[in-house]
């Protein structure tokens, strides 16, 4: 579990008097959206088999394509990964409700891994090779870095089928070293690694979360089908 450091606490909590996200906008219509099938499948495909080992299955939440706002000092700031993980929060936002948004001063808790899929708008950012101007919002790599301080950032393209993972070393990210093919997460229990195989009937080659020996953490349907 990753909690969020607050380098001084004022006297009234940030989950009293900053928005919630009842308050803070779930979409922007100047956005476009996904930019294809494969941002909607991948995403999915991460969320149905993102089942830490050594966790509750009630205090583990997922989610593709969700506002996270990050910023106590700019609480309209937000970045939308294609895909992220929280260890240590209820799987409804107050035990009751479906999230609109993931609101960082209000969970309290960080990511603890965030996927990135590569396409040709946002490669760059992805890979951290941008800067932002002064006065605006940090690039992701910024946030999940020197903000959020995500432990894993993993970036897949499906172009090259190219899995890049890397882990939060002191203040920097530095590049993992895959163990045959997977991104290892012993904290979770989890490893995650490449898998070719069919998905929603689509075969090809997909990321997708497996145990620390390689084992598929499997979908329902697939634990219905070895049940008969």
């Amino acid at each position: 579990m990753t909690s969020l450091p607050y380098p001084s606490q004022p006297l009234i909590s940030p989950r009293q008097t900053l928005p919630t996200m009842y308050d803070l906008p779930s979409e922007n219509p100047k956005e476009p959206g996904l930019p294809d099938e494969f941002h909607f499948f991948q995403p999915l495909l991460l969320l149905l088999t993102f089942a830490p080992a050594n966790s509750n299955p009630e205090l583990v939440f997922s989610a593709c394509d969700l506002n996270l706002y990050y910023d106590l000092n700019h609480p309209g700031w937000y970045k939308r990964p294609d895909w992220f993980g929280v260890v240590g929060v209820p799987r409804l936002y107050q035990s009751k409700d479906l999230r609109l948004s993931y609101v960082i001063w209000q969970e309290q808790v960080s990511p603890f891994v965030v996927v990135e899929l590569l396409s040709p708008g946002t490669e760059d950012e992805d890979h951290g090779q941008t800067v932002s101007a002064p006065g605006k919002p940090p690039t992701k790599w910024q946030v999940y870095e020197q903000i959020l301080r995500v432990p894993y950032y993993v970036i897949f393209s499906r172009y090259t089928n190219e899995l890049q993972g890397f882990h939060l070393v002191g203040d920097h990210y530095k590049p993992a070293v895959l163990n045959q093919d997977r991104l290892l997460m012993p904290e979770l229990g989890l490893s995650l690694g490449l898998w070719h195989g069919s998905f929603r009937d689509i075969p090809r080659l997909w990321l997708r979360w497996m145990t620390l020996e390689g084992n598929l953490i499997p979908l329902a349907s697939e634990e219905l089908a070895q049940a008969q």
